[in-house]
């Protein structure tokens, strides 16, 4: 059974999105101690989560998230028990973010659409509650179905823009989180060049392509390697305080919580020391 109108999730104005697939308890616990509300974790993880209780058990508030379950590869019935599982332990810290990948990535991709609604059927009937659910969207039709059948959506690699389009399409209630890609360097070519490494794979995946023509990106600035125009717009650059204002027009368009992913320092000291960086300019109070 579903909830009658689903709840916004509090996750805190920022969190972080990391691509592994799974976070380990030290990383989560400094995460939090930086004040981070959350952590996304992207690169389609397990149906098990198996992940998550460990680094739940390390910190008090923090809540994770995943960024996204791709409905292909991770059973809706597996999911539900993981969530369950979850949620009597900690109850209220684990959102359930799930979305249909890549067309060119998935053999099985067929009607996406129709297989993201039998999906989301399957949740209800594991009695998966939407309040704690939402759906990786991009175009009106996901999000039309986000605002129906969870808590909102986590649009990934987007723009101000698209959130304030998406805030007038979903409407005031539905919970909105959108990713943005940062790079912590003053130097402007030095920092798209990180910033093109990171997009470039997105270049082939028609569902960026499209999203970014329907914000109005030309068919120039849309082919590899990018244009600056269309890097600067996903990738914030520069001093903490500029990466920050960047982050903060998402706020200002109607997101109530942004994904932050820093680019260019995969080893976990470098993101932490980036995490650390952007904190007090974030306003982010610090946990002991």
């Amino acid at each position: 059974m579903t909830d009658a109108v689903p709840l916004k999730p509090d996750l805190g104005s920022y969190g972080v999105w990391l691509g592994a697939r799974s976070i380990t308890p030290g990383l989560a616990k400094q995460i939090e101690s930086l004040g981070y509300g959350a952590v996304w974790v992207g690169g389609s993880p397990d149906a098990d989560l198996s992940w998550v209780e460990p680094a739940l058990a390390q910190t008090s508030s923090l809540q994770l998230a995943t960024g996204i379950i791709n409905i292909w590869s991770s059973p809706a019935d597996t999911v539900a028990e993981s969530f369950h599982r979850i949620e009597k332990d900690y109850p209220g810290r684990f959102l359930l973010g799930i979305g249909v990948g890549h067309r060119e990535h998935t053999q099985e991709y067929r009607k996406p659409y129709d297989a993201l609604v039998s999906y989301l059927d399957e949740l209800d009937a594991a009695s998966v509650p939407t309040s704690r659910r939402v759906l990786a969207a991009l175009g009106p039709k996901v999000l039309a179905l986000s605002a129906e059948r969870s808590a909102g959506a986590h649009p990934y690699l987007t723009t101000p823009e698209h959130t304030a389009q998406a805030r007038e399409l979903v409407g005031n209630t539905v919970f909105l989180a959108p990713e943005h890609k940062v790079v912590l360097n003053v130097d402007a070519g030095e920092a798209r060049e990180v910033g093109r490494q990171s997009v470039g794979f997105y270049f082939d995946l028609s569902n960026y392509v499209n999203n970014w023509r329907r914000l109005g990106f030309t068919a120039n600035d849309v082919r590899k390697p990018g244009s600056d125009k269309l890097i600067d717009a996903v990738v914030a650059h520069g001093t903490p305080e500029a990466v920050v204002a960047r982050l903060n027009e998402h706020l200002d368009a109607g997101a109530d919580h942004v994904a932050i992913q820093v680019l260019g320092a995969w080893a976990e000291d470098k993101l932490l020391a980036a995490l650390t960086e952007l904190a007090g300019p974030l306003g982010l109070t610090p946990t002991s």
